[in-house]
């Protein structure tokens, strides 16, 4: 029955697959496995703790997640803000390096006066990596981040990646597997998350099938080049071309972006379109299609471009009607339970429909949901107005 129901452990994969379309954040996997990776360039070398330090560092900043216990708004007025801007590679590493010294004394060199004490200065520089990662990471994505706080609110997208991007998977994993799998309980570990991911990437219904086996080649490189054996050496050389990699991977899936931006500005009607009003979404595990939400002075269009077809270009909504807010609308925006979906909007388009006791105002982010969802959970809201 459990089963039935989509409560087995294959229901719960499913429903985590379902998810990585309700991002708010890049995914943890991705920032943990890039603190790791940058650790085995010789940067483990510059201080005791210093792999502990870039790793925390990494993943730092979300410890804004536990605002999501105030429930989704106040997640979205509130994430990606103080812990996501410039103030937080001065105060996050600060904090960082108190930890780790204080942990280094009272716990590491405990009864061991011979072991070499942490550089707190190269322990703050490593702290200021690992959020720096951090910040550039969760940039990538189309949920943006207010990377000028407390200066300023402005959110800013990168728009190049997925909230959960499988290459940057592999590309991060390779170094990370070879240093850090010499006991069976790791090799244990890194075999779990291997699986997951593998199930996760397999059972999304957005991951085409040619995606999901070059996923599985990769996966199995890893394995096999992990199986044969790799030096402390070469693992260094490992990092360095796997973190090139990620910088002509994005450099690639840049110039993609362009690529589809323009054919999609070529083929609008004749109307001016700044390139701050285009968002080319990136589709899950497939780097050769853009989704282009372009935003004009009287419209908003939602083009799919094919960048191995030709340039193909599709509608995945026909054309939308850009109007200014009316009274009711202009009311539903001021409410209180919508303030952080308000200031994070980018697309937003608006319905009114009767009630009997007022009216229902429904916004939606055409980022997320397109213009006819009724049941979406995240990127849209409804409002009544008495």
């Amino acid at each position: 029955m459990l089963l039935a129901n989509g409560y087995g452990p294959l229901g719960w994969l499913r429903r985590l697959c379902a998810s990585l379309k309700y991002p708010d954040s890049m995914d943890p996997i991705a920032h943990t496995l890039a603190g790791a990776t940058m650790a085995q360039t010789r940067l483990k070398q510059t201080t005791p703790l210093a792999t502990a330090t870039l790793i925390i560092g990494a993943n730092a900043p979300d410890i804004d997640a536990v605002l999501t216990l105030a429930g989704s708004d106040a997640s979205l007025l509130y994430r990606r803000g103080l812990t996501h801007g410039i103030g937080a590679l001065i105060v996050l590493p600060l904090v960082l390096t108190a930890l780790m010294c204080g942990y280094d004394r009272i716990f590491r060199r405990r009864g061991d006066s011979e072991k070499k004490p942490v550089r707190p200065g190269m322990v703050y520089l490593l702290g200021v990596l690992g959020v720096a990662s951090h910040l550039f990471l969760d940039w990538l994505n189309t949920y943006g981040i207010r990377l000028l706080t407390p200066f300023d609110d402005r959110w800013f997208y990168g728009d190049l990646l997925f909230i959960a991007d499988p290459w940057m998977w592999l590309l991060l994993a390779a170094a990370a597997v070879f240093a850090y799998s010499g006991s069976k309980i790791s090799q244990g570990l890194w075999a779990a998350l291997g699986l997951l991911l593998t199930a996760v990437v397999l059972l999304a219904p957005q991951v085409p099938w040619p995606a999901a086996v070059v996923w599985l080649v990769g996966l199995a490189t890893i394995v096999a080049v992990r199986w044969h054996g790799v030096s402390p050496g070469q693992n260094q050389r490992v990092a360095l071309v796997c973190l090139t990699a990620v910088f002509v991977y994005l450099a690639a899936t840049m110039a993609g972006n362009q690529i589809a931006g323009n054919t999609v500005v070529d083929e609008l009607p004749n109307e001016p379109v700044a390139r701050a009003d285009l968002m080319s979404g990136p589709v899950p595990a497939n780097p050769f299609v853009r989704e282009v939400v372009a935003a004009t002075d009287t419209h908003y269009y939602g083009i799919r471009v094919d960048l191995l077809d030709g340039l193909r270009t599709e509608q995945f909504f026909d054309p939308i009607p850009i109007e200014e807010p009316g009274d009711v609308v202009k009311q539903a925006l001021q409410d209180d339970s919508i303030r952080g979906f308000v200031n994070w909007m980018r697309f937003p388009t608006y319905e009114v429909r009767k009630l009997d006791e007022g009216q229902e105002v429904i916004i939606r982010d055409l980022r997320y949901v397109s213009p006819d969802r009724e049941d979406a959970e995240f990127g849209m809201v409804r409002v009544t107005v008495p």
